[in-house]
């Protein structure tokens, strides 16, 4: 990671503004636990059986921003970005994948996110979560992938480490 261009989340504000202050926080994380590797060293594996990389949390979060924005709120049947199912394991394997691909998709599904949430009247639109079968509303949808972001950053922590030994943020 060569610097923390990362803005913080305001202290204070509207429940929309600091949901997307700490989503976009936590988006700018993950793409900065990435800063500085080559493609391989993205693809470096935590320890066997496991498939799980930093390439691979990318690609993961791309599947995220889309079953949880596009799919609910666009598109229902709209296909998974790496499998033909609905299969978030599927894109934890990088050993094909280039940062070039898996930032593409992942920064395309992000900003389609965004532009969803933009476009939404309030927090308690509703959209359709086909996995599950029943509405859920933009607040529900914001929060669940913060937390998807938070549990992976932390992933990302830990497989950053082990990498190069970078530490921090």
């Amino acid at each position: 990671m060569t610097s923390d261009n990362r803005i913080g989340p305001p202290s204070f504000g509207s429940e929309r503004d600091m949901l997307r202050a700490f989503l976009d926080y936590h988006r700018a994380t993950l793409a900065m636990k990435c800063e500085g590797l080559t493609d391989e060293e993205l693809r470096q594996q935590s320890m066997p059986p496991s498939t799980l990389s930093l390439l691979g949390l990318v690609r993961h979060m791309a599947e995220v921003e889309r079953a949880w924005f596009r799919r609910v709120f666009e598109d229902h049947d709209a296909p998974m970005v790496w499998s033909d199912k609905i299969d978030f394991q599927a894109a934890y394997d990088a050993s094909e994948s280039t940062r070039d691909e898996a930032f593409v998709a992942w920064e395309a599904e992000v900003e389609t996110s965004r532009r969803i949430e933009r476009e939404a009247k309030s927090l308690d639109q509703a959209g359709y979560q086909p996995r599950w079968g029943e509405e859920v509303s933009l607040r529900m949808v914001m929060m669940h992938v913060l937390l998807e972001y938070g549990r992976h950053n932390g992933h990302a922590d830990f497989l950053r480490e082990g990498v190069d030994g970078t530490v921090g943020a």
